[in-house]
């Protein structure tokens, strides 16, 4: 019996000995992966202490050993632009990689915007349709937070594009690839690492978030938390917002009926909701799922002779509407579409009228959202408004990042989708990020470019290419010159250039009031691919609009000079005034202002409401919708101010 005990115990050491040593390397490493060209191309992986591990390409082989940690890892000689090859690491085991190329490679990381899949994108079907690119490759950062830096990713696949794999990728990164691949006509490798609504500092990784005097102590709280603890008493609190119970099916609905629909519907006990707003910013955090919204109109005999047009703005993302029990609309996953429904005269009556709105959110933000404005019931030239409150009640909750939301500490994103993927050789990266700091504008002055310098420190690559995407306009144009956050934080990120190897693609003309995804991403992957191709390759071209470099006051007059001017400054406006233009006088009250290009790199700006000017602001607003300030090249203007006084931003 004892041998017999003695025989099994010694195979399965045998077993666990084995599976220790199998030589490993991160999922960022796959077939139809591209290596950079022009550098030694680091690859690093796991097997048992002391393993001699060998790795080939292009039938140059370099060999190491494990060490004691059990890590291993080399530098592959410089490659010239070429393949397919494989890639063959040979440990107790040998791991093949096919179809591997040498190129550029280059990562995509931010917010929303960069998220933004391509098949969501302007004229996204025929993009789509077109997208077939074998030397372009595709890799998709799966998304994940952690409490310290992880060293592999959960998932991951390097990807040839085509229809069938970039309807989801990134459409910011895919442009740009595709512009890249245009004038390069090289393998083009894109990294994409997004996560939508994110903050700069949880992409900063703990040794600088350490130095910081504003996230010190929310990363010393972070690293000593029990994460078991933390996620029982979240959903502790999503529990008592729910009412105890965290419902897993729609008992809204029954047996296909839907019950909650109908008009006697005690809804008592039901909460309020204020309409349109997102559900999430109403308390309601990390739930995605089913909810049903109900409100009650009343209407006389004389409006129910005539068919209604229900307004009901935007809905995220699905809905089924009723009412007075019957189905009157329906639209299925269009999160930023007016939900407009036509009701037959026969569904109304005179008195109370219910509508119920059954709306189902599958990520992201969910609810009755957009403009007040767009929320009406039409009849003839009568309008009901429908903001305001409603009675509310989530039907099913699907609750996300119950154990961490990416904002909740600083560096959750480093640790869980960086970190993984250093030091893979790369050419540069690309950003579009800022909406989610913008009411800390002052304070990305700092905690971006650190950022930026914190990613090159451990990538080890030294100063390399960080270009990104200053804020599109967005949001109602002001009236009357004023203070904007969104303004602050393009000027931080202008600030930003003073950085070695840093470009910037302004989206200032390309944005919608009313969505802060505008769907023109070809011009933004344009932009950044100008800025790769002057910043990282060294062309020669005009790679960004007119940006200001100084003024002089005279006469009541502002002259301004602008540098990156191109062939010269351009207006688009048919009787040459260039707009977008503010000027103050010492009481720092802003005057809209005339401005004309007096030469081909110098505008004049004055108002006869400020006759001694002291300062001028140009494009200074959350959506300046009316700059038009231009190079020959067609690239806008970059907004400034001259002035130094005090933003609204901390």
């Amino acid at each position: 019996m004892k041998t017999k005990i003695y025989l099994l115990f010694t195979a399965l050491c045998l077993v666990v000995i084995g599976v220790n040593a199998e030589v490993k390397l991160p999922k960022i490493f796959s077939s139809n992966m591209v290596l950079q060209q022009g550098m030694e191309i680091p690859v690093w992986g796991w097997a048992d202490s002391g393993e001699e591990v060998r790795v080939s390409l292009n039938e140059l082989i370099v060999r190491t050993a494990a060490g004691e940690n059990g890590k291993w890892k080399v530098k592959l000689p410089v490659q010239d632009y070429g393949g397919p090859y494989t890639l063959t690491v040979k440990g107790s085991n040998t791991l093949t990689f096919n179809n591997v190329m040498i190129g550029e490679v280059w990562v995509c990381s931010g917010q929303s915007n960069m998220e933004w899949p391509l098949a969501n994108a302007k004229n996204g079907a025929e993009e789509v349709a077109a997208a077939n690119y074998p030397k372009i490759r595709l890799f998709t950062v799966p998304k994940r937070v952690a409490q310290f830096p992880e060293g592999d990713l959960e998932s991951g696949q390097w990807m040839e594009c085509t229809p069938k794999t970039a309807p989801t990728f990134s459409a910011v990164g895919y442009f740009f690839g595709l512009n890249l691949l245009g004038k390069l006509d090289v393998p083009i490798g894109l990294i994409h690492t997004s996560w939508g609504g994110t903050v700069a500092e949880t992409w900063t990784s703990p040794e600088t978030i350490q130095k910081d005097p504003d996230f010190k102590e929310p990363l010393e709280e972070l690293q000593q938390m029990d994460l078991e603890a933390y996620r029982k008493e979240k959903e502790q609190k999503l529990r008592q917002l729910l009412g105890g119970e965290i419902p897993t099916e729609d008992t809204g609905l029954q047996n296909g009926e839907p019950v909650w629909a109908a008009p006697n519907l005690n809804d008592q006990e039901w909460n309020s909701i204020h309409v349109p707003g997102l559900w999430e910013e109403q308390g309601y955090i990390d739930i995605d799922g089913i909810a049903w919204y109900r409100k009650e109109i009343n209407l006389t005999e004389e409006q129910t002779q005539s068919n209604l047009q229900l307004h009901l703005g935007k809905i995220d993302d699905s809905d089924i509407t009723f009412l007075n029990g019957f189905e009157v609309g329906e639209t299925i996953n269009a999160y930023d579409e007016d939900r407009v429904y036509t009701i037959d005269k026969k569904l109304v009556k005179p008195g109370k009228n219910m509508i119920v709105v059954r709306v189902d959110d599958t990520g992201g933000g969910g609810g009755l959202w957009g403009d007040p404005k767009n929320q009406f019931v039409a009849i003839g030239q009568d309008r009901i408004d429908l903001s305001g409150d409603w009675k509310f009640k989530i039907a099913k909750a699907v609750l996300q990042n119950i154990d961490m939301g990416p904002n909740s500490y600083p560096t959750l994103l480093y640790n869980g989708m960086i970190n993984p993927i250093v030091p893979y050789g790369i050419k540069g990266a690309i950003w579009y990020q800022g909406e989610s700091n913008a009411s800390r504008a002052m304070q990305y002055r700092r905690i971006f470019p650190n950022m930026i310098e914190d990613w090159r420190t451990h990538w080890g690559q030294g100063d390399f290419p960080f270009l990104f995407v200053q804020l599109a306009n967005y949001m109602k144009p002001d009236r009357q010159p004023s203070d904007s956050e969104w303004a602050e934080l393009r000027e931080a990120q202008t600030s930003t250039l003073e950085l070695p190897n840093t470009g910037m693609a302004s989206a200032i003309d390309i944005g919608e009031a009313d969505d802060i995804h505008p769907r023109n991403k070809q011009d933004v992957g344009k932009r950044l691919a100008l800025n790769a191709l002057k910043v990282a390759y060294d062309m020669d071209l005009v790679h960004t609009g007119p940006m200001y470099e100084s003024v002089e006051f005279k006469d009541g007059k502002a002259y301004i000079t602008f540098t990156e001017t191109g062939s010269g400054l351009a207006v688009k406006d048919k009787y040459g005034y260039v707009k977008a233009f503010a000027i103050a006088g010492a009481d720092r009250e802003f005057h809209w202002a005339k401005a004309e290009i007096i030469n081909s790199n110098t505008v004049v700006v004055q108002s006869y409401a400020v006759p001694d000017p002291v300062a001028v602001r140009f494009g200074w607003a959350n959506n300046p919708d009316d700059l038009n300030l231009y190079n020959l090249e067609e690239l806008p203007a970059n907004p400034f101010r001259t002035d130094e006084w005090p933003g609204i931003t901390k």
